[in-house]
């Protein structure tokens, strides 16, 4: 790979990765997968550009295809192209927690679970950042983005905890940014009907923050959603904007 031709975007925008794609792996050939995919999993603690397509390999480390190797190849072919790029972490005279969260709904092919992400920052300083499959099938999008909502919320919750136990000064009011009106109206709105009543706990761990005056919801259009890259694979020019969002440069 020290030769391959660098490409723009670490996953193809018009491929859908799933299980049923390719032909099986030799042994040998799928430990070579797993190990590589292993390697990629530490790459993402200082790359969140490529945290959602790690991911996305992940799920195949039961039953790696030709496919698959190929995607993580592709992966490679990107960070290669990108080697010098990294966390620019610069000095800031805000130390509010916020964060962006988004939520692809019934991205998988192959189990139609959604995937989730949300981007932490502390002042102007990406601090944490996550793209992760839902556990469970959502019935509505509504349902996919509140799910994401509940988990930067608890991320939020957890980075001003250690903040505190830090003894450095913060502002008592997390901001969380959204792209959702579904889910932004429900959060403020704690009346239910058939639709919404399976995500009841969701919904309380949320609203109980929102009550204590200790979250800020905010909406957010579509377009500036910084979360969007670690829930689907994006363009080349969306994915130079996440980048500039994460505060990613070339060194």
């Amino acid at each position: 790979m020290d030769k391959a031709k660098s490409v723009e975007t670490p996953l193809s925008i018009s491929e859908k990765l799933s299980i049923s794609e390719g032909k099986r792996l030799r042994p040998e050939d799928s430990t070579r997968y797993r190990s590589l995919v292993g390697a990629l999993q530490y790459l993402t603690l200082t790359r969140p550009d490529i945290a959602f397509s790690v991911n996305k390999v992940c799920q195949f480390l039961h039953a790696p295809t030709t496919v698959h190797w190929s995607a993580v190849k592709r992966i490679l072919r990107y960070v290669r192209g990108t080697i010098k790029h990294g966390l620019q972490i610069k000095r800031s005279s805000s130390m509010l927690v916020s964060a962006f969260s988004d939520a692809d709904w019934t991205g998988d092919v192959d189990d139609r679970r959604s995937t989730g992400g949300f981007a932490v920052y502390l002042g102007a300083n990406l601090v944490s950042w996550t793209a992760r499959k839902q556990t469970t099938v959502s019935r509505s999008s509504t349902e996919a983005e509140y799910k994401a909502l509940a988990n930067a919320t608890a991320e939020l919750m957890w980075i001003q905890k250690l903040l505190t136990e830090l003894r450095i000064s913060h502002p008592p009011v997390a901001r969380l940014w959204y792209d959702n009106l579904g889910a932004t109206y429900l959060s403020a709105n704690p009346v239910f009907h058939a639709r919404t009543k399976h995500i009841e706990i969701d919904f309380h761990f949320v609203r109980e923050r929102i009550a204590q005056k200790l979250l800020d919801i905010r909406f957010i259009g579509s377009g500036d959603q910084v979360a969007d890259g670690f829930t689907k694979a994006i363009s080349a020019a969306q994915l130079r904007k996440f980048r500039s969002n994460l505060n990613l440069v070339s060194g």
